[in-house]
């Protein structure tokens, strides 16, 4: 468990000194899941319109609300 600290100052030492600890991914990295991401969001944003198109046409020909006649 941390022990509590009051000194700001060694607060500011123990940050510096967990943050020395991580290791950061490099710049091919983060461009690698930065696309890779992007790629997934417009997936799932065709998935979610496609559904959405379907689900709508269903309901407006079982029910028939939406249609304007």
């Amino acid at each position: 468990m941390a022990s509590k600290t009051l000194n700001p100052f060694t607060f500011i030492q123990q940050v510096r000194a967990e943050t020395a600890k991580v290791t950061w991914p490099s710049r091919r990295e983060t461009m690698i899941s930065t696309v890779m991401v992007l790629i997934f969001s417009l997936l799932a944003m065709a998935f979610f319109f496609g559904a959405d198109l379907m689900l709508g046409f269903a309901v407006e020909k079982i029910l028939g609300l939406g249609s304007m006649q």
